[in-house]
C-alpha cells in the first residue's frame, strides 16, 4: 500500500453544517463500537463547536472529501479533583498536553492507511502550534486503532501499563 501523501489530507474546524453527515458516521457499526449514543455523541460535539467545551473538533479530509473525524483536547483542563481521583496517572503529564481522538466515518475507507496518516499531519499541525506532549488514549481492543497509532508515531507510556484500566491504553507521540 502506498501511503498517503500528506498534502492530500486537509482538517475543517467543524461547523454545524457538518452536523448530519457526523449524525450519519457516528451511526455507522464500526463507529458505534466504540463511540457512545450517535445523539449524546453529537451533543458533545455541539458543546464543543459552541464553546462549552475547549475541545477542538475538525472534519478531516483526503482530496477535499470528508473521510473522518478528529479532535484535540487539552489535558489540564479535566486536571480537576474529580477526574484526578477517577484517573491518577493525569498527574503524569504536564497540563499543556494535548489529547488526540480520531475516527474514519465512510467505513468503505478502513484499513487503507487514511487514519496513520491523517494522526500523522494532525500531529505536525499540533506541532506547528507549539504543543511538544502529545497522547492518544485507545481502547486496547480496538486493535485496527492501536495499529494506526503506532503507524503514526505513537507509542504505549510503559510507566503507566496497567494503571489506566483495562479499556484504556496512554499512547505518547514520539
Amino acid at each position: 500500500m502506498t501511503p498517503i501523501d500528506p498534502k492530500r489530507i486537509g482538517f475543517i474546524p467543524v461547523e454545524p453544517a457538518h452536523y448530519p453527515l457526523l449524525h450519519k458516521w457516528l451511526n455507522e457499526p464500526h463507529m458505534r463500537e466504540w463511540w457512545g449514543d450517535p445523539d449524546e455523541e453529537l451533543g458533545s460535539i455541539r458543546n464543543k463547536v459552541e464553546g462549552r467545551d475547549t475541545t477542538r473538533p475538525f472534519i478531516f479530509t483526503v482530496d477535499a472529501e470528508p473521510v473522518g473525524y478528529i479532535q484535540y483536547w487539552y489535558l489540564g483542563h479535566p486536571q480537576n479533583e474529580q477526574w484526578l481521583k477517577d484517573h491518577p496517572w493525569l498527574r503524569e503529564f504536564p497540563s499543556e498536553t494535548v489529547g488526540v481522538d480520531l475516527s474514519i466515518g465512510d467505513p468503505g475507507r478502513l484499513s487503507g492507511g487514511i487514519g496513520s496518516a491523517a494522526l500523522k499531519s494532525f500531529v505536525a499541525m499540533l506541532r506547528g502550534l507549539g504543543h511538544e506532549t502529545i497522547i492518544i488514549d485507545p481502547d486496547p481492543a480496538n486493535t485496527r486503532a492501536v495499529k494506526a497509532y503506532f503507524k503514526a508515531g505513537f507509542r504505549p507510556v510503559a510507566a503507566l501499563e496497567g494503571r489506566t484500566g483495562s479499556d484504556t491504553l496512554i499512547m505518547q507521540h514520539d
